[in-house]
């Protein structure tokens, strides 16, 4: 889930900075540009690990900077496909269900990674899984009695298993317009996604699965 990834910069050191070590400006410089900063083909910066290499810290013209050129391992959240995690249920609707980690929250779960046969019920706004039903349309998982479906409600702890990861790079500006002619303004993509799956034995709600667990540990 956590990898360390090698960067190279050239990073700038305020003059009201140079009676600190060094290596804490740097740190500090660096955790300011790149933390909870997503890199395209990276991941997710969440903060530096250490500094490699760095050399000695050069005066530009104008500015009174000393600027340092660094190489740096930055901690980066990304997960690694089929890699199994924990997460929670951050809200549900008809297209599937949001997850975060607490520090991300562009994580989904989209209607074929659920579970079969399941359905979304717009009164408890959740999906339901129904084991062991032969219903093939959700207009019949709609009238099963309510408790033999086993919800996955929000705020859950979820087991979950990677499927894949997706980064978009969305260049912002505003709409363009012909004279006379509206123009829908389009929704940016996040700059990083991750789609998962329920869909196995051993995926989904902690809760399914604890009982089972309880017993064979107990065996």
């Amino acid at each position: 889930m956590f990898v360390l990834s090698i960067i190279k910069d050239t990073i700038p050191i305020h003059p009201s900075q140079f009676g600190v070590p060094p290596e804490e400006s740097l740190i500090n410089e660096l955790n300011k540009k790149y933390a909870n900063r997503v890199l395209h083909d990276v991941g997710l910066c969440l903060c530096v690990f250490d500094i490699s290499e760095a050399g000695e810290g050069k005066i530009r013209y104008g500015d009174g900077f000393l600027w340092y050129t660094v190489i740096f391992r930055m901690t980066v959240f990304r997960p690694f496909p089929s890699e199994v995690i924990l997460a929670k249920v951050k809200s549900s609707d008809a297209e599937g269900i949001q997850l975060s980690v607490g520090f991300f929250d562009d994580m989904w779960i989209p209607l074929p990674y659920l579970p079969q046969p399941s359905a979304f019920d717009s009164n408890e706004r959740a999906h339901f899984w129904l084991p062991g039903s032969e219903a093939t349309t959700s207009h019949d998982l709609l009238d099963s009695p309510t408790s033999e479906r086993m919800y996955i409600d929000q705020g859950e702890i979820v087991r979950v298993r990677v499927e894949r990861d997706e980064f978009n790079d969305d260049e912002p500006g505003p709409p363009k317009a012909t004279e006379g002619v509206q123009v829908q303004v389009e929704t940016r993509r996040p700059p990083y996604t991750i789609t998962c799956s329920v869909a196995e034995q051993g995926l989904g709600p902690v809760s399914w699965w604890k009982a089972g667990e309880e017993a064979m540990d107990e065996g």
